[in-house]
């Protein structure tokens, strides 16, 4: 527009300040919208924190789970290679308790033999 350029400005137009004093002069709202942005800046920077730490938090939960069922499997199988040994050890018993009360009869009958002699 050749109106526009020779001075004349239309309503609601803004005159641009000349280069080098627009960076030395801030506008109306660059303060709020800055201080805004530094808020959004400090609100992500700590979500993002957060997230670091729940992150690191369920690292640690699984680990932890992964121990206990590691621990849960080895007492298992420590239980089932328990329970045969019992298991062995009462088949081995069970004959010679059988045998203590043969030989107790035994004792018995040979003391009654004796008595007789």
């Amino acid at each position: 527009r050749a109106e526009g350029a020779a001075g004349t400005m239309m309503p609601g137009e803004t005159q641009l300040p000349p280069a080098g004093i627009a960076a030395a002069v801030p506008c109306k709202n660059c303060g709020v919208l800055q201080q805004n942005i530094n808020e959004y800046v400090a609100a992500l920077v700590a979500l993002k924190q957060k997230m670091i730490n729940g992150d690191r938090l369920l690292t640690e939960y699984q680990q932890k789970c992964t121990d206990i069922l590691y621990f849960s499997i080895s007492s298992l199988i420590e239980i089932s290679a328990l329970r045969c040994q019992v298991e062995q050890m009462l088949q081995k018993i069970l004959p010679l308790e059988n045998g203590q009360k043969e030989l107790g009869s035994l004792k018995a009958e040979l003391e009654e033999k004796k008595v007789c002699f």
